[in-house]
């Protein structure tokens, strides 16, 4: 290093091995004061990560925490549904304000902006990423204690921009079981190494289902493999999610907040710790 360095690498022109890479975090709007975020992800769709996004958010909010989805899945957002929201987010010269469910979650969906929810979103992947951006720079969260983004599938435009662009602290990936014999997971795990995110737990979706009448447990899709996934890299949280009918209603209904079931306590637990 120079003994005229100023420490100053934005506006310095010079190279040197000691500059400091740019960093692509975006500031979130004035109005928001967020502690912690953490993504929920997926190799695949349909496998049930909106539903674990819901879960956990519901959860942290009990537990007297002060908690927001930020809905990144733009082109399938399902989260008001879930949450039984069909009013639009309203907006003034200051920024955007998120709708608050019934409990007290603060959620910014695309599905709360456009003039009907069955509006199909047509757009190409840079327009899609910047407005999951802008859900970031110029919604006002207020004081959020805990953040849930609720990541598209895969290891695309969007994961990229969130990981570039928002400070996340962690990831929880949502397979099912068939996934967790595969590389879906792998993908996932390997893009959040490569972004420098810790994986924080893995949830088994669809894991079982239990016999109303005889109580027996019946692994519908095979045996899990999730012990070997969890060994393999080293992930600190698990917790399974049956095949229930009626958390399936709650979704349908949009009274997600109504769910009663200890599976995910123990994962919950350690992030709040």
């Amino acid at each position: 290093m120079s003994e005229e360095c100023s420490n100053d690498c934005e506006h310095c022109g010079k190279e040197c091995k000691e500059r400091s890479p740019k960093s692509l975090l975006e500031s979130p709007h004035q109005g928001s004061r967020i502690s912690k975020v953490i993504s929920v992800v997926s190799g695949k769709g349909g496998v049930g990560k909106s539903l674990v996004t819901s879960l956990l958010a519901v959860m942290t909010q009990r537990a007297g925490y002060q908690t927001a989805i930020l809905d990144a899945d733009i082109t399938g957002p399902s989260i008001p549904m879930a949450f039984g929201l069909h009013t639009h987010a309203e907006g003034d010269e200051v920024g955007l304000y998120p709708v608050t469910s019934k409990t007290g979650v603060r959620i910014m969906s695309l599905n709360l902006l456009t003039d009907k929810e069955t509006d199909p979103v047509i757009w190409r992947g840079p327009l899609i990423a910047g407005m999951v951006k802008q859900f970031w720079t110029d919604v006002i969260w207020g004081d959020v204690d805990f953040m849930f983004i609720d990541m598209p599938p895969g290891t695309g435009d969007v994961p990229l921009t969130v990981f570039q662009s928002i400070p996340v602290d962690g990831i929880i990936i949502v397979a099912s079981p068939q996934e967790l014999v595969g590389m879906i997971v792998e993908k996932a795990v390997n893009m959040a190494a490569m972004m420098n995110i810790p994986v924080l737990g893995l949830v088994e979706n669809m894991s079982y289902v239990r016999c109303p009448d005889c109580g027996k447990v019946i692994q519908v899709f095979g045996e899990s493999h999730m012990d070997e996934i969890v060994k393999k890299h080293h992930i600190p949280l698990t917790a399974r999610l049956p095949i229930d009918p009626k958390l399936t209603a709650a979704c349908d209904k949009g009274r997600i907040e109504q769910f009663d079931g200890n599976w995910l306590n123990a994962m919950l637990a350690n992030l709040l710790n």
